[in-house]
């Protein structure tokens, strides 16, 4: 019984160590990517495997995104009006609208702007925003700063070492109840020896 519940234990203590070790693997390439992706890409958009992600830094799309929101972005073969999408324009991401279209220009709209912006090329569009978790880019510009680098490799480093240590104490215990079993048995057979001598 003791042995079975000590391999569980075991087995909850790789798991623990696995999930913190793909966490902070997660974090760290949020971070990567967040940090500076201009200087990565030469001016473009990272969109690896056609999906990318960027925080809203205005409020010309309220209500639909708020500032600091993290949004998604799907590549697409193409996009219609209605579709909020993501271009690039002097080197900083604009996040709008889609309100008219031909064949060789887009003209987008933040939803809380008076005036639509100036047109673009099909091709300038980086994606359309699929998804956004709200108030999230609080939690990546923190992460894409030094300190959080920072903090969440020590943070990893930390619980990685107390599982190591919990796993030790664990191993001691069971140490100690082998050399106290092993004690019994030496005094059990010392005792049935001295028996037999008599």
């Amino acid at each position: 019984m003791q042995n079975k519940k000590t391999k569980q234990r075991g087995g909850w203590l790789v798991l623990l160590r696995a999930l913190i070790i793909a966490a902070a693997g997660l974090l760290i390439g949020v971070s990567v990517y967040f940090i500076n992706t201009t200087s990565f890409v030469g001016g473009g958009y990272p969109m690896p495997f056609g999906y990318g992600a960027s925080v809203v830094l205005s409020g010309s799309m309220e209500p639909a995104l708020r500032v600091d929101d993290l949004i998604f972005v799907h590549r697409e073969p193409d996009y219609d009006v209605g579709d909020v999408v993501v271009y690039r324009r002097m080197g900083v991401s604009v996040v709008h609208r889609i309100v008219s279209e031909s064949d060789l220009s887009v003209i987008t709209k933040g939803d809380a702007n008076n005036a639509a912006d100036d047109p673009i090329s099909p091709s300038d569009i980086k994606g359309e925003v699929v998804g956004r978790v709200a108030g999230a880019g609080v939690w990546v510009d923190f992460l894409r700063s030094p300190v959080g680098v920072i903090v969440v490799l020590g943070a990893a480093v930390l619980l990685l070492e107390l599982s190591f240590r919990k796993e030790k104490a664990q191993d001691d215990r069971q140490l100690d109840d082998i050399r106290r079993e092993i004690e019994m048995l030496k005094n059990e057979m010392n005792l049935s020896s001295t028996e037999n001598n008599e």
